[in-house]
């Protein structure tokens, strides 16, 4: 009699990195590599032809912390939350801070420049617009394969040689 047993093999250079950025993201604001402790809900919906980006911000002042960028195909979100609230509760004082940088980027369009982009923030949610990021003919494209041997018409079988 024999055993079946399924087993896969596990990358452990990958578990480790996964611990390790585990191990660094908490309380602190930023770390060299990029990791932070605060990133933002995000969506993106289509309007259209319209891409529309929503991330949730409470607590920003999006004037000030936040940066809206096109860096090559990229759009870039960044900033920073502050955040702290101060209450008096039974004779005691309760102070919490939060803070945190953030980074986000999404992939755009080959077509689509910083002239496409616009940004609005209401009521903890920045909205960014992208103009035509679906438009009609913006799509992908079929490439036709060159080879170097002639293509075999169909009802040919044996590619159209004589016998």
């Amino acid at each position: 009699m024999s055993n079946l047993s399924l087993w896969t093999r596990r990358d452990p250079f990958a578990e480790f990195d996964a611990l390790v950025r585990r191990a660094f993201t908490g309380p602190f604001p930023s770390w060299p590599n990029g990791t932070s402790s605060f990133v933002p809900a995000a969506e993106v919906a289509r309007e259209g032809a319209d891409a529309v980006v929503t991330l949730e911000l409470p607590g920003v002042d999006a004037a000030k912390d936040v940066t809206v960028e096109v860096d090559g195909d990229q759009l870039v979100v960044r900033g920073e939350r502050r955040d702290q609230r101060s209450e008096q509760r039974d004779g005691r004082s309760l102070r919490e801070v939060r803070y945190g940088s953030f980074r986000r980027a999404f992939t755009l369009p080959a077509h689509v420049t910083a002239d496409a982009v616009s940004a609005s923030y209401d009521a903890g949610v920045l909205s960014v617009r992208v103009a035509g990021a679906y438009a009609e003919g913006a799509g992908a494209r079929q490439i036709p394969v060159a080879t170097d041997t002639p293509a075999v018409e169909a009802g040919e079988p044996d590619g159209g040689k004589d016998a």
